[in-house]
């Protein structure tokens, strides 16, 4: 067994801030959970996420969602876009949006002050967005049609968006981007904004700044009431598995970096248990030092193969888990041959471990959890859907995990159907 509790002294301050990052409890605040790290980042910035539950497995129009991110900061009731855009300067801020399968996110990194203007800028968004029909055409079609395009044009990036499809179908089987096929209206944008911005559909995550601060702030910009007011109406039917197989010919026009690309996948319809976190790292696929192949199985086959690549993931999600590899190589017959390796070494993953391949697993899941707070984007992909399953943010416990418990975990996922997306020469590359 292998744990936290049992790293040498050396590494007692990492558990420490872990421990001081992760382990917070929610708030509530002007009808919304918020929640602040006040150690996060550096000591003279902080940043202030508004999580929306608007991913794209809640649309009612393809690709809503992916629009509605793009409509993020344009006009409101109370500055045009171009104000927005220039007090932000003014104030040497940065404001983003970006989108995942569940959670809609605009954030906003300041210098430490200067939260109760960007706060109110977040909450304008939410209350007021205008949504003009000509900053549609003008502003948020072209950027949506240019993120869709470099989507495809990635190998990998496509991959993942149509296994998705092939293991959920509907709702977290929906895409992330629009598509031409399905155009969408300023009506379906403000519907689904609509439906979208109540305030239990809402929570923000703070850095740099104390939850107790977070929360006066907060209440000022959103007003007083309860999380009732304004139910969601956003809807997703529950998670159900399939699997599947696609093969997508590799685009003549694609850049010279767009290699060919093999996604083999399996997936649950429960949220991912940390047996999973280290089985990923057990298969591996990424080294820990620059310039040597790593010792992990995945590593092992793509060093026979020079220019190639396979590493495992795992995507989790509130009632679902997308497990698998990633497979590339410099041309399709070298694919082929590696496909075939992975497909094996996934068949047999987690069983005849041994303990010291395990420890080390353990200990590399532990320092991934662990890191992936140390970053805005980690902390805020942990905090967001803590909030809105319970408000209590805690560090993944491995303890329980053991070479029994992740052979049994990785013998329940291989039992369902596999997902398989082939990107490349499709006469070369296998079938599953």
């Amino acid at each position: 067994m292998y744990s936290l509790a049992k790293l040498p002294k050396g590494q007692s301050a990492l558990k420490t801030a872990l421990k001081r990052s992760v382990s917070s409890k929610a708030s509530p605040a002007g009808g919304v959970s918020v929640i602040g790290f006040e150690n996060k980042g550096p000591a003279a910035t902080s940043s202030l996420t508004v999580a929306i539950k608007a991913g794209s497995r809640f649309e009612s129009t393809p690709g809503v969602a992916h629009v509605l991110k793009n409509f993020a900061f344009k006009a409101t009731a109370n500055a045009s876009s171009l104000r927005t855009a220039r007090e932000t300067e003014l104030y040497g801020g940065v404001l983003s949006a970006g989108l995942t399968r569940e959670h809609l996110y605009l954030t906003a990194e300041f210098l430490r002050g200067d939260e109760e203007h960007f706060l109110s800028v977040l909450a304008s968004v939410l209350s007021s967005s205008q949504f003009h029909a000509h900053e549609l055409k003008e502003l948020v079609l072209p950027v949506v049609q240019s993120e869709a395009v470099s989507a495809q044009s990635s190998p990998v990036e496509l991959a993942l968006d149509v296994a998705h499809n092939l293991a959920f179908r509907k709702g977290l089987g929906y895409s992330l981007y629009a598509s031409p096929h399905y155009p969408v209206t300023i009506e379906d944008v403000k519907t689904f904004a609509q439906s979208a911005f109540s305030k239990n559909n809402v929570a923000v995550i703070g850095s740099g700044i104390s939850t107790e601060s977070l929360s006066q702030v907060v209440s000022q910009a959103f007003g007083s009431g309860s999380a009732a007011a304004g139910s969601s109406g956003l809807k997703t039917t529950s998670t159900s598995y399939y699997g599947g197989e696609a093969r997508i010919p590799l685009d003549i026009h694609a850049p010279a970096t767009s290699v060919p690309t093999v996604v083999i996948a399996y997936g649950t319809t429960s949220p991912a248990g940390p047996e999973l976190k280290v089985l990923k790292q057990l298969l591996g696929g990424e080294s820990s030092l620059k310039w040597t192949p790593g010792t992990s199985p995945l590593s092992q086959a793509a060093e026979k193969v020079p220019g190639s690549s396979a590493k495992a993931f795992l995507l989790p999600y509130s009632d679902a888990a997308l497990f698998g590899v990633v497979v590339s190589a410099p041309t399709s017959p070298q694919l082929a041959g590696l496909a075939k390796e992975v497909a094996q070494i996934l068949k047999s993953a987690g069983s005849g471990a041994k303990d010291e391949e395990v420890k080390r697993a353990i200990a590399k899941a532990t320092f991934a959890d662990a890191s992936a707070s140390e970053t805005l984007q980690g902390l805020v992909a942990n905090a967001g859907p803590a909030l809105f399953a319970g408000g209590e943010i805690k560090s993944e416990s491995f303890s329980g995990v053991s070479a029994s418990s992740i052979s049994k975990a990785a013998s329940e996922l291989l039992k369902s159907k596999p997902t398989v997306v082939s990107i490349g020469n499709v006469n070369v590359l296998p079938y599953a």
